[in-house]
């Protein structure tokens, strides 16, 4: 039999499980049910057995008072909040300046002809370059030696100088994501957008470019995870962001506890930011299985 369900004129059939359909049905729910309670109360339980095990350790009163002081806790989360405010806006400055210069390399180092060898050349050079040295090295670089420079119109803000560095770093890593996935799309895609009449421009724009971003959006957020911990950084420089606020702290205090602080709040960052990049990846994965 089957039911008859809607108002109006728009009526939906949906027919009758059968016996032995409905019974599968309870047993995959029961079997999901008892699947979440032993995965709670395993997890529960090894939670119990780490926290037993760790207060019990010789070291662990002296650990708790210079690591997991609440009081000192407490009276450092407004300094460290407030320098995380700032890593958060060099955060959201630096992941767009990554964006352009990372894809305008990627499509430097994907122009064929040999009238543009030295600008693949130099797009190569970059790549290499910046791949290749420390992030922290490259913060001294560039915070130290482009104010010592003395020219007109260089930042000499460590904030702004920091920004600049992490552009330029994690802008060599983002464009190979990104020719990566201008070189996977098959030349099928090209040679058809130009038998439409589409120019050169045109089907980079409109057929190979959308397909490419699609392809290389979870290693690209995976990426910008890695840039949310790198931002803390630019303390190198002298920036008050949480690092440093943390340190500032720990020293009035003389505990490290405000460094656990902004550890925590680092997490707390990451995580929807990495959900995300897994939840991507797992459509893209569903998608390319389809």
């Amino acid at each position: 039999m089957a039911r008859l369900r809607g108002s109006g004129a728009r009526i939906a059939v949906t027919p009758e499980l059968s016996p032995l359909a409905q019974d599968r049905a309870a047993y995959r729910r029961s079997r999901a049910r008892r699947s979440t309670l032993v995965a709670l109360v395993s997890t529960v339980v090894f939670a119990a057995a780490v926290v037993i095990g760790l207060v019990n350790t010789p070291g662990w009163p002296r650990v708790q008072a210079t690591f997991l002081d609440p009081q000192d806790a407490w009276d450092s989360l407004p300094s460290v909040l407030a320098g995380l405010w700032l890593n958060i806006r060099v955060l959201v400055v630096a992941e767009l300046g990554i964006l352009a210069l990372g894809l305008l390399i990627a499509l430097l180092r994907t122009l064929r002809g040999p009238v543009f060898f030295p600008v693949r050349a130099l797009a190569i050079g970059y790549v290499d370059l910046f791949r290749g040295v420390p992030l922290l090295i490259a913060l001294y670089l560039v915070g130290f030696g482009l104010p010592a420079l003395r020219l007109q119109g260089v930042p000499t803000d460590v904030a702004v100088l920091g920004t600049i560095t992490l552009i330029l770093v994690y802008s060599a890593y983002v464009s190979e994501v990104f020719r990566a996935g201008i070189e996977s799309v098959h030349p099928s895609q090209r040679a058809a957008a130009r038998s439409l009449g589409l120019t050169h421009r045109q089907s980079l724009r409109l057929v190979i470019l959308p397909q490419a971003v699609r392809r290389v959006l979870p290693p690209l957020l995976n990426d910008f995870v890695a840039l949310q911990k790198d931002v803390g950084l630019i303390s190198v420089l002298g920036a008050v962001d949480a690092i440093r606020a943390a340190q500032i702290q720990s020293a009035l205090v003389f505990s490290f506890t405000p460094y656990v602080v902004a550890g925590l709040l680092f997490v707390l960052l990451a995580i929807p930011t990495g959900r995300i990049a897994d939840a991507v990846a797992a459509r893209a994965a569903r998608r390319e299985g389809a």
